[in-house]
């Protein structure tokens, strides 16, 4: 499996961006996909994730402003974004998808996207 993250950016505070994490390779045996990030100085930390069968889960301080959803195009491409809306200097981060199977190898990483929040 590989992931190809982009969408990252400068935005100015109650801005938003659209993360966008292209899945290619054996993408018919991820369970589930999903996004985390790592602020300067701070361990990385789940944002949002989505199951094959449609289940989404948010951290706490993202609910309500975030928003996960996929798009399979075929068998051997899938597509997580994660929209961002009324974003604030605390979501500033290098944002990573991840993609997890239950068969080993079981997690996938993409190469990670800067998002900056800030005036």
């Amino acid at each position: 499996v590989q992931l190809q993250a982009s969408g990252g950016g400068l935005v100015q505070p109650g801005g938003s961006l659209r993360l966008s994490c292209a899945a290619s390779g054996s993408i018919f045996s991820i369970n589930l996909m999903g996004w985390y990030r790592q602020a300067p100085g701070k361990q990385r930390e789940l944002v949002a994730t989505i199951t094959s069968g449609g289940n989404i889960n948010y951290a706490e301080d993202v609910k309500g402003r975030f928003t996960i959803s996929t798009i399979s195009r075929d068998n051997a491409k899938n597509t997580v974004y994660l929209q961002m809306n009324t974003l604030k200097p605390e979501d500033t981060a290098v944002y990573y998808c991840n993609a997890y199977r239950y068969v080993y190898p079981n997690n996938f990483w993409g190469q990670g996207t800067l998002v900056t929040v800030s005036s």
